[in-house]
């Protein structure tokens, strides 16, 4: 009786392991999430700022109409990008109290309107509210010989948050 509980509970290890690493990983997500932030180094365990996002990629479509100019963009792909300053911090010019925020932004030719954004875990723009706008600041824009497939973020030394995509940049001022 021992011996034909030991073989059926090995029996059914074995066809329940076997489903497990047999599972279809098919609706992986292609916008992956990403995490930037400052001070950008590893090796630095307490941050200042950090920014979750998803990367869009650009597949022979044009920016302007994955991000289209004068229009509130999510700031990447899927849920609406999230940036939490862990210090209050001077942002684009305008005193932001520590916390998490959404990120939105308005892109333009010179310069985007970047939007920090009180009301957390909201998809896309498509519930954007400029009532719970904490902030709405001036990003410089310029642009880059080199071409990013995806979106991207990353913070500079100077802890400057730099957003790029396709030959555009854009640089927004952070002060902690």
């Amino acid at each position: 009786m021992k011996n034909i509980f030991l073989l059926t509970f090995l029996t059914l290890s074995l066809v329940f392991t076997t489903e497990a690493t047999a599972q279809k990983f098919s609706g992986l997500d292609k916008s992956p999430a990403d995490i930037a932030s400052y001070p950008a180094s590893y090796r630095v365990s307490e941050k200042a700022v950090r920014v979750i996002y998803s990367r869009p990629q650009l597949k022979g479509r044009s920016l302007s109409d994955l991000a289209p100019a004068g229009k509130v963009w999510r700031t990447g792909a899927n849920e609406a990008a999230e940036i939490t300053f862990y210090k209050d911090a001077t942002v684009g010019g305008k005193a932001i109290k520590a916390g998490t925020y959404s990120l939105f932004t308005i892109p333009g030719d010179s310069e985007w309107t970047v939007i920090l954004n009180g009301n957390l875990n909201q998809w896309g723009a498509y519930s954007y509210d400029s009532a719970a706008d904490v902030a709405r600041v001036s990003a410089k824009a310029s642009t880059d010989g080199d071409s990013l497939e995806a979106f991207s973020i990353a913070f500079d030394d100077d802890g400057n948050m730099v957003m790029g995509w396709g030959t555009s940049r854009v640089t927004l001022g952070i002060s902690i």
